[in-house]
């Protein structure tokens, strides 16, 4: 894609190579990386999301407003909610944020078509899956954070986009996006396709 910034040239730049991929990481290579966190631990650099660049602004409005003003509508906000956990668990406050955000919903986990979480690391996401019962088939479907990077400037609006473009793609009408935050942090949205 082209890109031009104006601030600093009227000259398009072209964007030919993502900052994200490694193609010179071998299997073997990764399996000698060091645990991040503690001895013998499974997180590695390798199972971990990179940090990226990325800036991000959304437009939210009311469906009345959109209307008026002639703007498509891609989906309502059913329910959103925030939550925390023990900070030696981060990575699975998106689990008591999920249940509260289906609740003010009134939906369970299977009514949720499609899943987005942003995937720190590996682990965190499986931990949210299992501690969900989510079915992976439904999570993450382009790849999460680890696939696509993880711009902590935009994580939000990427992950709710990335939602919204799968869900269109695919049918499906009810979704959830989630982030774990530092210090055991959670926060879940849901929406519904319209």
């Amino acid at each position: 894609r082209c890109f031009r910034n104006p601030t600093t040239s009227s000259d398009p730049v072209s964007v030919t190579k993502d900052e994200h991929p490694r193609p010179d990481v071998s299997p073997d290579d990764l399996a000698k990386l060091k645990p991040a966190f503690r001895k013998g631990g499974s997180v590695t650099a390798g199972n971990s999301s990179t940090l990226n660049d990325g800036a991000c602004a959304l437009v939210l409005m009311s469906e009345d407003t959109a209307r008026a003003g002639g703007y498509r509508v891609r989906a309502r906000i059913r329910a959103m909610a925030s939550a925390g956990v023990d900070p030696t668990v981060m990575g699975l406050g998106p689990v008591p944020a999920t249940q509260k955000a289906l609740r003010r919903a009134g939906l369970e986990v299977g009514d949720i078509e499609t899943w987005e979480l942003n995937e720190a690391f590996a682990a965190q996401s499986l931990g949210v899956i299992h501690g969900l019962g989510i079915d992976p088939d439904r999570v993450n479907r382009h790849g999460g954070a680890i696939a696509l990077g993880h711009p902590l400037g935009c994580s939000g609006a990427r992950i709710l986009t990335t939602l919204l473009g799968v869900m269109e793609r695919e049918g499906t009408t009810l979704g959830a996006a989630t982030l774990c935050v530092g210090v055991g942090q959670g926060v879940t949205t849901i929406v519904e396709r319209v």
